[in-house]
């Protein structure tokens, strides 16, 4: 209902979220009304939603945030809601912008990989038609498998801010997992599809809901921001724990996430004793590294060095641990160094140079399986 939402945007704006970058609040499915007017424009469920979309738009405004709302390019929403067919899809957005609504998802149920085809353009084209800057999140290529040849990641960086590539996840460890496994695999197709105003969504935080643990919870925060996730939180703000919100709101992850290059991490490493290395390059020649255990049993010791991952020869890095928020010393890159990790668990470190040879990231280009990858300019 719009109370909901009327209290999530205090949370928002008051709980010291607004000012750390978590503007949005998003609407999803099931909001409108069964059927659409007598104009054929959509119309939000009367019940729920009684003083109208522009009313919570207002309100959200108003405390220096931004709303976004769900529709579905199809007969219905996925959720048994009036989609938007072919011939709604210039009015809708017209319908959004007069709302003053600022993000479109868009999904893709009930509706044919022709109708996607031309309907996810033909919304890009419409929503910038209205004048008014919308942030366009498409789920076009979950639909047709996330993967080439069905899915042309040039086109869709030209249409779309974000597009969901994967399933849904659900409120689970295993679900985390399965889409990390999906976005490692493919890897060098998804990588470099991503940049500033084009990013892979591999869908939102679970943190402060009932599936993760607090390792679990800390592993997903680390890894979406690694591999440069829009950071989008599906939790109650009311009655979200300690914890949780520490995870959320941890300063220098979301600095990181939000990384002026915009490049997405790779996985570099996968250990036979179930530790992963995912690295991601950043502004000023400094580097994100999260050491992630898919172990069960106890904390893994974890032996390497930075030349072992690749690192530039005779640099030295100042270490910051991201979560402990500490400096933990400088490395020079032929440094062996150990990091203990609880199971599920991850430690991560921000890397910036304090010396560095000629051409410092020359050696993130190394090792990239497959001949596709083209390396970003780093």
């Amino acid at each position: 209902s719009e109370q909901l939402f009327f209290e999530m945007a205090d949370r928002l704006a008051e709980d010291g979220w607004r000012e750390l970058g978590y503007e949005y609040i998003n609407i999803d499915d099931c909001w409108s009304a069964k059927q659409r007017d007598a104009a054929g424009q959509l119309v939000p469920d009367p019940k729920r939603f009684p003083s109208g979309i522009k009313a919570l738009a207002d309100y959200v405004h108003a405390r220096g945030l931004k709303l976004g709302i769900y529709g579905d390019l199809g007969i219905f929403t996925c959720g048994g809601y009036p989609g938007t067919m072919l011939e709604h899809v210039k009015k809708d957005a017209q319908t959004f912008a007069a709302w003053g609504v600022d993000m479109l998802k868009l999904d893709g149920c009930y509706s044919s990989a022709e109708e996607q085809a031309k309907g996810y353009p033909e919304m890009a084209r419409a929503l910038n038609a209205t004048g008014r800057p919308i942030v366009y999140s498409c789920s076009w290529p979950a639909y047709q498998g996330g993967l080439p040849p069905k899915v042309n990641y040039t086109i869709l960086a030209e249409i779309c801010n974000l597009w969901r590539n994967y399933d849904d996840i659900q409120d689970s460890w295993n679900s985390v997992l399965s889409i990390v496994d999906w976005f490692s695999t493919n890897q060098d197709v998804l990588q470099p599809a991503a940049g500033p105003g084009h990013w892979n969504d591999p869908d939102m935080l679970i943190i402060g809901n009932f599936g993760l643990s607090y390792e679990q919870s800390r592993s997903q925060m680390a890894l979406w921001t690694v591999m440069a996730a829009p950071l989008l939180m599906s939790t109650d703000l009311r009655t979200i724990s300690p914890s949780a919100k520490e995870i959320l709101q941890n300063r220098l992850m979301i600095q990181i996430n939000q990384d002026p290059l915009g490049i997405q991490g790779r996985r570099i490493v996968k250990e036979k004793s179930h530790i992963e290395v995912f690295l991601r390059p950043l502004s000023q020649a400094a580097s994100a590294l999260v050491f992630f255990s898919r172990r069960t049993d106890m904390p893994f010791c974890y032996t390497t060095s930075l030349a072992k991952l690749h690192f530039p020869e005779d640099a030295v890095y100042e270490v910051q641990d991201v979560y402990a928020g500490k400096v933990v010393g400088t490395l020079k890159t032929a440094d062996n160094f150990s990091v203990v990790i609880n199971p599920s668990g991850v430690v991560m470190w921000y890397l910036r140079p304090t010396a560095l040879p000629v051409q410092p990231w020359r050696a993130a280009r190394q090792r990239a399986p497959g001949k596709a990858f083209q390396p970003a300019l780093l």
